[in-house]
């Protein structure tokens, strides 16, 4: 187990948000699929919990979800959660939902191929108020097997690329995005920024991740790294700049707004941002060594970029589900 639920420990007075998510990509990109279970707690309330599911297509994404109360909401032993019959554990997703947009169930089984990835530096960040928003990733390069059926097409998974997610807390930053490749040979690109409101200013943004390439690992960004960390997003694209102590990482990530999913996410006190997600976005990154040419490579149509916002005039439309 690389990770738990914290939703138990929550002290009823809290008010609390949690997630675990799975991303799969086709090998050759172009077709993807993601997966969320997640919990909802406002202060002084009992839970709810949600299956939102998304497959994405070059056209435009199928997406649904489904809000369940407490009692459909467990942690089965040497499971990370379960929402009705749906489970997400260490090896293994299954599940399904039902709703008038459609229908879908799966049953998928990953290989590990990385150790647990936990973009923040430093272990009480972890368990201390601050930052409000944790985030790890563990199982950041995997490769998933198994069996999907949307409505009525079934799609068989061997070997996509993908990983597994969680993150929890109080709030979501006042802005954020996420950042997910697979890369040659079993690597990958991982990063968390977000940008913190604090009383009436907002921080720079600060990223934190990892890039494994060529069997070696590079840790991205952090707290030394933000005079040097550039970020220049949009609802469909993002340029960026990310420091390390070996490398330098450069990239853009975009795709056509029609392959977006746009969500509402709402914090325990009741606010609420627009968040849009594409799984199957194109990704040039140029990566420099010292003294060494800049590298280039290109990712077709397997990567995530996720961007969290409090605008709403983003022009990408929204699935109409509530959240919290």
């Amino acid at each position: 187990m690389r990770t738990s639920a914290r939703f138990p420990e929550i002290d009823h007075r809290t008010g609390h948000y949690e997630s675990f998510y799975l991303k799969a990509t086709e090998p050759s990109g172009g077709r993807g699929v993601w997966i969320r279970y997640t919990v909802h707690k406002r202060p002084n309330a009992d839970p709810t919990c949600s299956l939102w599911f998304t497959l994405f297509a070059p056209d435009a994404p199928q997406a649904t979800k489904v809000t369940f109360d407490a009692t459909s909401l467990t942690t089965p032993q040497g499971s990370y959660i379960r929402i009705a019959e749906a489970e997400i554990a260490p090896g293994r997703a299954y599940g399904s939902i039902s709703s008038e947009a459609l229908n879908a169930n799966w049953d998928l089984t990953f290989s590990d191929r990385h150790q647990v990835l936990r973009h923040l530096p430093a272990d009480w960040m972890y368990t201390g108020p601050l930052p409000r928003t944790k985030l790890l990733s563990p199982h950041p390069g995997v490769l998933w097997s198994g069996r999907l059926t949307v409505d009525n097409e079934r799609i068989d998974l061997r070997d996509w690329p993908g990983m597994v997610g969680h993150n929890w807390g109080r709030e979501h930053a006042e802005r954020w995005i996420w950042l997910h490749a697979p890369l040659r040979d079993g690597g990958y690109l991982d990063i968390g920024a977000g940008r913190i409101k604090l009383g009436p200013l907002t921080t720079p943004w600060v990223a934190n991740g990892m890039l494994v390439l060529d069997g070696a690992a590079h840790r991205l960004g952090g707290l030394p790294g933000v005079p040097r960390t550039h970020i220049d997003e949009l609802p469909d694209q993002c340029n960026f700049v990310l420091p390390s102590k070996e490398v330098a990482v450069r990239g853009r990530v975009s795709a056509p707004r029609e392959r977006y999913v746009g969500w509402v996410y709402a914090d325990p006190d009741g606010g609420e941002h627009n968040t849009v997600n594409c799984s199957i976005a194109d990704l040039d990154l140029e990566i420099d060594r010292p003294g060494e040419t800049p590298q280039r490579m290109h990712v077709s149509g397997s990567a995530t970029y996720e961007l969290g916002m409090r605008e709403t005039d983003h022009g990408i439309p929204m699935q109409p589900f509530p959240d919290g």
